[in-house]
C-alpha cells in the first residue's frame, strides 16, 4: 500500500503547471455597476432579516419602513443607471442604443430592464402599502417574514428582467417562485391557504423542470450555447445554411414555451391560478397577480425574441393557440364565478391571452420593421396597463376587508354605492377598463393589440379576440350592477376603516387608469423606446 508524499502546498506551487491556477490567473473581476440595484436589495434584505429579529412591535413598523426604503433606494439606483446610459448615448450618437453587460454577458442593463424594474418597484411598494392593515389584522400571518419574502421575490423579478443567459433566467425565476410558494402558505391557520400552496409548489416544480429540460435540450442542440446572444447567433448561422435538422431545437422549444406558459398562467397550464388566487391571503394574491407579470413578459421577450427569433415559425403557432384558448376559457369560466378573486384569476388568464396575441403578431410582421415595433410595444403596453388596473382592483378589495371579513365574494360588494359612492366609482372605473370600454386605458390597450394583429394579417384572430372580449364584458358589468342596484347585506353595511393614506393611494391608482386612457401615447412611446435594445436591428 503506497501513500503519496506530495503536499498540498506543492500542488499549489507556481512552478507547477496547474490548470486551476491558470483559471484564477485569467479571472477578470466583473463590473458590478450595472447590477447595483440587485446587489443593494440583496444586502438590504439580509440586513432587514437580521434586524427584524430584534423588533418587538407586532406591527413591525420599522421592518415595513426599511422595506419601503430599500425599494426606493433601488429605484434611485436604477434611475441613475438610466441617466448614465442616456449620457453615453449622447456621447456616441452613432450607436443605436447602449446596453451594459456584465458577469460574462449573463446580465444586461438596458432600456427594457430599467423601465420594467421601475414599474416593479412601484407595484411592490403599492402592494405593501395596501397590505399593511390587512396583515396587521390577521395575527396568523407573520409580518416580518412577509416583508422579507416580498423583497426576495422582488429580487427574483429583477434578475429575470435583466437575465441574458439561461442560468440567470432560471435562478431569477426560482428565487421568485420559492418566495411566492412560502408567502401563499404564510397563514398557517388556513387549510385553504395550505392546500393552495401545495398545489402551487407541485405544479410550479413541474413547470420549472420542463423549462430546465427545454434549456438543456437547446444547450445540446446549439453546441453548448447558454448566453441568449450566442443562441441567437447559432440559430442565425443554421438558418443561412438552410439544411440543418431542427428536431432537437423544436423539441426543446416546446418545453421552454410550456414552462413560460405556466408562469403566465395561460391555457392549458392555468390549473393552479384560480386555486392560488382564491386560497392565498389577498395581500399575497395581489403580489402574485401584478408584479410577476412584468418579469414574465421580460423573460418571454428576451428568450423568444432576443434569443430564438429564428425559431419564430415554430413558437408563433403555439402562442396563437394558447392565446385563443386562454381568451375562451378565461372569459367563459369567469362568468360562473361567485368569488371575485377567482373571477379576477380567470380574467387574468384571458388578459394574458391578449398579450400573447401581440407577441405572435410581432413575429408575423417581421418583414415590416415598423409593424414589428408596434406589435411588441402594444403587447408591453397591455401588460403594464393590466398590472396598473389589477393593482387598484385588489387594493379596493383589501380596502373593504376587515378582521374576520375577507370581502372576496361578489355579494360583499352589494350596495357599495350607498355606503361609499366614491369607492364604488373607483371600482366602476377599473371594471370598465378591464372590459375594454372607451375611454379608459383598457380600451386603448386592447385596441393597440388588435391593430397589430390586423396589420399582421390575422383577421380571424382579431375577430375571435373581439368576440371573447364581448363575452368578458358581462362579468365586469355584473360587478357594477351589484354595487349600484343591489341592496347591501347587513354584515356589509359597515363603515370603511382604512387609513387616509390607503384611501388616497387606491384613489390615485384608480384615477391613473382613467388618466392614462386619456393620454395613452405617452406610455406607448415609453414602451417603444424601452424595446429598442431587444428587437432585432433593421
Amino acid at each position: 500500500m503506497f501513500r503519496s508524499t506530495t503536499s498540498f502546498s506543492t500542488l499549489l506551487s507556481p512552478s507547477i503547471d496547474f490548470p486551476v491556477a491558470d483559471m484564477f490567473a485569467n479571472f477578470a473581476i466583473p463590473d458590478f455597476f450595472p447590477a447595483a440595484p440587485e446587489i443593494f436589495l440583496l444586502v438590504m434584505t439580509c440586513a432587514i432579516l437580521l434586524l427584524d429579529l430584534g423588533v418587538k412591535s407586532p406591527r413591525r413598523t420599522l421592518t415595513f419602513a426599511l422595506t419601503q426604503a430599500s425599494l426606493a433606494g433601488c429605484a434611485l439606483l436604477t434611475l441613475f443607471l438610466f441617466v448614465t446610459r442616456g449620457l453615453a448615448n449622447m456621447e456616441f450618437p452613432h450607436i443605436y442604443t447602449i446596453a451594459s453587460y456584465t458577469f460574462s454577458n449573463m446580465f444586461i442593463d438596458d432600456g427594457l430592464a430599467d423601465f420594467l424594474k421601475m414599474l416593479v418597484y412601484f407595484t411592490v411598494m403599492a402592494t405593501l402599502f395596501y397590505s399593511r392593515r390587512y396583515i396587521e389584522e390577521r395575527q396568523a400571518i407573520p409580518k416580518g417574514e412577509y416583508y422579507v419574502l416580498a423583497l426576495f421575490a422582488t429580487l427574483g423579478m429583477m434578475v429575470m428582467i435583466s437575465a441574458n443567459h439561461f442560468l440567470t433566467l432560471y435562478l431569477g425565476l426560482e428565487l421568485l417562485s420559492l418566495a411566492l410558494y412560502a408567502m401563499v402558505a404564510l397563514n398557517r391557520s388556513s387549510a385553504v391557504a395550505a392546500e393552495a400552496a401545495m398545489k402551487y409548489f407541485v405544479l410550479g416544480a413541474l413547470a420549472s423542470g420542463m423549462l430546465l429540460y427545454g434549456m438543456s435540450m437547446l444547450y445540446g442542440a446549439t453546441h453548448g450555447a447558454l448566453e441568449l446572444g450566442a443562441v441567437a447567433e447559432q440559430l442565425r448561422v443554421w438558418r443561412e445554411m438552410g439544411s440543418v435538422d431542427k428536431t432537437a431545437l423544436v423539441f426543446g422549444l416546446v418545453f421552454i414555451v410550456a414552462g413560460l406558459a405556466f408562469k403566465l398562467g395561460v391555457v392549458p397550464f392555468h390549473m393552479w391560478l384560480p386555486d392560488v388566487y382564491h386560497g392565498a391571503p389577498t395581500s399575497v394574491t395581489l403580489l402574485i397577480a401584478a408584479a410577476p407579470k412584468l418579469a414574465a413578459f421580460a423573460m418571454m421577450v428576451r428568450l423568444l425574441v432576443g434569443g430564438m427569433l429564428d425559431l419564430s415559425a415554430d413558437w408563433r403557432a403555439m402562442l396563437m393557440l394558447m392565446a385563443v384558448l386562454s381568451m375562451a376559457v378565461g372569459n367563459i369560466v369567469a362568468i360562473m364565478q361567485t368569488n371575485i378573486k377567482r373571477m379576477l384569476a380567470y380574467s387574468a388568464i384571458s388578459h394574458m391571452g391578449f398579450m400573447l396575441l401581440g407577441l405572435a403578431a410581432g413575429v408575423s410582421a417581421a418583414d415590416k420593421p415598423f409593424a414589428l415595433m408596434e406589435a411588441y410595444s402594444a403587447s408591453m403596453f397591455y401588460v403594464v396597463t393590466y398590472v396598473l388596473t389589477t393593482l387598484a382592483a385588489f387594493g379596493l378589495i383589501m380596502l373593504l376587508a376587515r378582521e374576520g371579513f375577507e370581502s372576496d365574494r361578489l355579494d360583499d360588494f352589494k350596495g357599495l354605492n350607498k355606503r361609499s359612492p366614491w369607492f364604488a366609482g373607483m371600482m366602476m372605473i377599473l371594471m370598465l377598463s378591464m372590459a375594454g370600454i372607451p375611454f379608459f386605458v383598457g380600451f386603448f390597450a386592447k385596441f393597440a393589440v388588435l391593430r397589430a394583429v390586423v396589420d399582421a394579417g390575422h383577421y380571424g384572430l382579431a375577430i375571435a379576440a373581439v368576440l371573447f372580449s364581448l363575452i368578458g364584458a358581462f362579468y365586469y358589468l355584473r360587478v357594477i350592477k351589484i354595487m349600484y342596484f343591489d341592496e347591501p347585506d347587513l354584515e356589509n353595511d359597515v363603515p370603511i376603516t382604512a387609513s387616509f393614506f390607503t384611501r388616497a393611494l387606491v384613489s390615485a391608482n384608480s384615477l391613473a387608469v382613467a388618466a392614462v386612457g386619456l393620454f395613452p401615447d405617452i406610455l406607448l412611446g415609453i414602451c417603444n423606446s424601452s424595446l429598442l435594445d431587444v428587437l432585432p436591428r433593421t
